[in-house]
């Protein structure tokens, strides 16, 4: 933080140097105590086909099943779970459970998420 003296002269800098460090601590001290925090939620930010693609592919790249499980969650909801279930053939509360933080979904309800999703699943040498 930069605080800008203007004005005065040698027989007030003391006193000025003095307001200004006031000054910084108060509004040091403001800043703490209103910043807010939001929830960051993914799907919210998942507006293209691209934008699905390459959050997925992050994600699969990383390996991590509960993050692969956490992405396909995020993109069937930005997607609406209830036309992935209705593309997947399966439930909806079934998906919810399935890609929820707690779920193990199957490799057989991974592939067709993915798929209800319009996207495939690739491999290729590591």
């Amino acid at each position: 933080m930069i605080v800008l003296l203007a004005g005065g002269d040698k027989r007030t800098q003391a006193r000025d140097i003095e307001a200004a460090l006031k000054l910084a601590r108060f509004l040091q001290d403001q800043a703490m105590t209103e910043t807010k925090t939001i929830p960051w939620n993914t799907e919210d930010h998942l507006e293209t086909p691209e934008d699905i693609a390459a959050y997925l592919e992050a994600a699969f790249e990383d390996g991590d099943p509960e993050l692969i499980v956490h992405a396909l969650g995020a993109v069937a909801r930005s997607r609406g779970m209830t036309e992935i279930a209705r593309r997947t053939g399966l439930g909806r509360q079934s998906l919810y459970k399935a890609l929820s933080p707690e779920g193990h979904p199957e490799f057989a309800t991974v592939l067709k998420v993915v798929r209800a999703l319009g996207s495939k699943l690739t491999v290729t040498a590591a």
